[in-house]
């Protein structure tokens, strides 16, 4: 599905249904060089139990048209766009990593239109190291590597989705090369890293939130802090789930996730 969205084109999954405004909407954003395709399985899900499903690529990633934004308030005021052009008056967001500080934002800017927060592979802050900010400068691919060592637990996860023999670090990094590939004016990876890096807001913003909210935290998570998760979590009185993962826990624990959407939404 295509909107334009101050004035650009915005691509979003609707699920395998066609999308209508009048159904409960669950917007997913996704995180730092992914796009929509990271939340296949939620999103099928949602959109075949009663819901509308806007699974975005966001400015700048995969087919959504750019400049991509540079920082979570931009990003958090694009997604509060993107309901007014598709006609929904509130939703409930569902963000991964980058994803999920745009969706903290977003709630907070517009407390009356978020009826629910799902938080994946959160914390705040969400520093990232100078050595992995260096690689993304220098060598995006390289960092690329780095990251896909660090987001998973182990080399194997349980035959599930997407399917067994699936080999989850070499889809990530595929992911993550093609969407790195999309811009040639920027260096988009080292772009989304920073603004991660950059977000200042995350303790005022959950002070603004009013929906309730569900925090899913990988227990071997190398990319954000499980403690800073949970002292997030605390602050926005969150129900906390811990899922035996690392930092790509859709792909790494997608029953889990799935579970805990199924509560959240419930």
């Amino acid at each position: 599905m295509e909107l334009q969205v101050d004035g650009r084109r915005a691509y979003a999954y609707t699920g395998g249904k066609p999308f209508d405004a009048a159904l409960p909407c669950v917007v997913f954003l996704h995180g730092a060089l992914h796009d929509h395709s990271v939340w296949n399985l939620l999103a099928r899900w949602c959109a075949h139990h009663g819901h509308a499903v806007l699974a975005v690529d966001e400015p700048g990633h995969g087919r959504s048209a750019g400049p991509p934004l540079a920082s979570v308030e931009a990003l958090a005021d694009w997604t509060l766009a993107l309901l007014d052009a598709a006609g929904v008056a509130g939703a409930a967001l569902v963000g991964h990593s980058l994803g999920s500080l745009i969706g903290l934002e977003a709630a907070a800017r517009a407390p009356q239109r978020i009826t629910r927060l799902v938080m994946i592979g959160t914390a705040f802050p969400m520093k990232v190291s100078d050595a992995l900010l260096d690689a993304a400068r220098e060598q995006p691919l390289r960092a690329i590597d780095m990251v896909n060592a660090f987001s998973f637990s182990g080399l194997a996860a349980k035959p599930s989705f997407p399917g067994p023999g699936m080999w989850l670090h070499g889809s990530n990094r595929a992911l993550m090369r093609h969407i790195q590939a999309g811009v040639t004016d920027l260096n988009l990876f080292e772009r989304d890293f920073r603004i991660c890096d950059a977000y200042g807001n995350g303790l005022q913003a959950a002070a603004q939130v009013r929906c309730p909210v569900h925090c899913v935290l990988g227990e071997r998570d190398q990319m954000t802090s499980p403690r800073s998760g949970r002292a997030l979590a605390a602050a926005l009185k969150a129900t906390l789930h811990e899922l035996p993962a690392g930092h790509s826990l859709m792909a790494e624990s997608p029953d889990g996730v799935l579970n805990v959407l199924r509560q959240a939404l419930a």
